[in-house]
């Protein structure tokens, strides 16, 4: 296949519109301007999508995984493996990305390990030019702001080592006919038993139906989307303006066990737009787990997690902000989820703990115009309680790590985030496990990544927390030792339609045998009916959460 044409960066001019949902949604053309303005609206990711396309990924895994029954499905060594090697103008170029079609580049991460490993050059051709239309080292290009500033070009968390850090551009690439990415870089060497040096990228991306109109990225589109690109990142730090809710709905006071503190609502054709929770215990951690928020829609019951879970704080008081959530380490959480509905809705927190808590709920409520494609939203939870896992042959483990399971919906549908809350209970990292995500019925999975922590978009476990607005890590002191670690990825361009149902699973791949808990959390919307494998659990938000080590049941072999 051919190539693109040449490169150099520059920034974009056009003025920002903060569009309303409807108006993305009717928008048959694709370009970096509506999908821009489809990325900062939060009411879009409630609308079915009307221009068809899968959300799919190219990633570095081990290709030893080819299928669940097969050895090498848990393999590890996810990293400088490409799709072939071109020979281009005397170049040796590594492909990492080659689609056909209209599509658009919609996250890409990456990081680097080894002499040499991230100063090779990235290319990208679209449409079967020649020339690269973008040609740069990976770190400018992708979290170093040569395309756009902070948060869509960003490496985390800044606390961390530069060569440490996950490397993330949400900034989208678009393109009409096809586009290939390669990576030139000298230092890479397959010679021995392994590849050298380390290079693991993850790229999400929008394939489209054939015949959907797409406007390829160019300079000249980068550089005419100037001012659109600053305000898209302005609005994704910003709060959102619930000043203009078309009603609102407190209660506080006393729930004491067993109780429920209710909101309901009737109105035609609006939508939930913020929910505030605010919790004051004398065992507050232990009440962010049993404290739970339902939710239902025109009669139908789709939420049900607990509160410090729901708002992306695991079972802690975080300062954290994602577009979707955020929590104040006053024990106040919002969350910014839209969730529509035709005629009514009812929201509620249930005390399932055993002492009594102070809670105030609000509820806000917008207009929203229902169409053809409105869905409504769902979210569940579950915990794998005192999960015994396998460990690595290398370190004393038996090596038969599992696939454990975020959410099985069946159904249409869009996959919109998830989150994990662990609580570690050895010196040791507890997250090499891949995301492997199922699409209507796959075989293999569309999306096969290269360890829990690249897929929340830091990298090398490191534990220092960060905040953006599509990924988090609130919490990372069971990285390397005994601790909670919280890691949260909302998504927005990439959120993942599916039109008969989706399996969303990450490895449990601890690298030694230690019993640990292990929840996950699943946002998403539906079109009604749906079937969701994750139900209700009253008896597991009341187990007594885990502060340390000792509060978990120790290996079968030390009891």
């Amino acid at each position: 296949m051919k190539r693109p044409g040449s490169v150099i960066i520059i920034l974009c001019t056009a003025v920002f519109l903060l569009a309303a949902g409807s108006a993305c949604r009717r928008q048959e053309v694709v370009s970096l301007r509506t999908l821009l303005m489809e990325m900062t609206d939060r009411a879009a990711l409630a609308e079915y999508p009307s221009n068809v396309y899968q959300v799919k990924q190219f990633s570095s895994y081990d290709r030893r995984s080819v299928h669940p029954d097969s050895a090498g499905w848990f393999a590890n060594d996810d990293y400088t493996r490409f799709i072939r090697t071109d020979s281009t103008n005397g170049r040796r170029e590594f492909v990492m990305f080659d689609d056909e079609g209209p599509g658009a580049v919609v996250r890409w991460w990456m990081t680097f390990a080894g002499e040499g490993a991230h100063e090779g050059t990235i290319r990208i051709y679209i449409d079967g030019a020649a020339e690269p239309v973008l040609e740069s080292q990976p770190i400018p290009l992708l979290s170093g702001g040569m395309l756009a500033g902070s948060p869509l070009s960003v490496s985390v968390s800044q606390d961390t080592e530069l060569l440490r850090r996950g490397h993330n551009l949400y900034l989208p690439i678009p393109y009409s006919r096809s586009c290939i990415i390669t990576y030139e870089c000298d230092a890479v060497n397959f010679s021995g038993v392994r590849a050298r040096p380390s290079i693991y990228y993850n790229i999400n991306y929008r394939k489209y139906a054939p015949r959907t109109t797409v406007v390829s990225f160019t300079a000249a589109e980068l550089e005419n989307n100037r001012v659109l690109i600053e305000d898209t990142n302005r609005a994704l730090t910003a709060m959102p303006d619930i000043e203009n809710s078309s009603a609102i709905r407190r209660i506080s006071g006393t729930l004491e066990p067993g109780d429920t503190m209710p909101v309901a609502y009737s109105s035609r054709d609006e939508a939930v737009g913020m929910i505030s929770v605010g919790v004051t215990a004398r065992n507050q951690e232990q009440a962010l787990r049993s404290l739970v928020l339902t939710a239902g829609f025109d009669g139908i019951n789709s939420v049900w997690v607990p509160v410090g879970e729901f708002f992306g704080s695991g079972y802690m008081r975080t300062e954290s902000a994602t577009f979707f959530t955020s929590s104040d380490s006053s024990g106040y959480f919002r969350s910014y989820w839209v969730m529509p509905f035709r005629n009514s809705s009812s929201i509620a927190v249930i005390n399932y703990g055993r002492r009594s808590l102070q809670v105030e709920l609000e509820v806000h409520y917008v207009k929203h115009r229902h169409t053809k494609g409105t869905m409504y939203f769902g979210a569940s939870w579950h915990e794998y309680h005192n999960i015994l896992t396998a460990g690595s042959e290398l370190t004393g483990g038996t090596g038969d790590h599992s696939d454990i399971n975020y959410v099985d919906i069946k159904g249409r549908g869009v996959y919109a985030g998830d989150a994990v809350t662990v609580f570690n209970t050895v010196d040791a990292w507890w997250g090499e496990g891949d995301e492997k995500i199922f699409v209507d019925g796959e075989v293999f999975p569309s999306s096969f990544g290269t360890g829990t922590e690249d897929y929340y978009g830091y990298a090398w476990c490191r534990p220092e927390p960060f905040s953006h607005p599509f990924i988090g890590q609130p919490s990372g002191a069971g990285n390397f030792h005994p601790g909670q670690t919280i890691n949260i990825r909302v998504r927005s361009l990439d959120a993942i339609p599916f039109t008969s149902g989706i399996s969303s699973n990450v490895e449990l791949w601890h690298w030694v045998p230690a019993v640990i808990n292990y929840s996950l959390t699943s946002w998403y919307y539906f079109m009604g009916p749906a079937e969701v494998n994750i139900k209700p659990k009253p008896g597991s938000v009341m187990n007594p959460i885990a502060r340390d080590a000792d509060d978990l049941m120790p290996l079968p072999s030390a009891r």
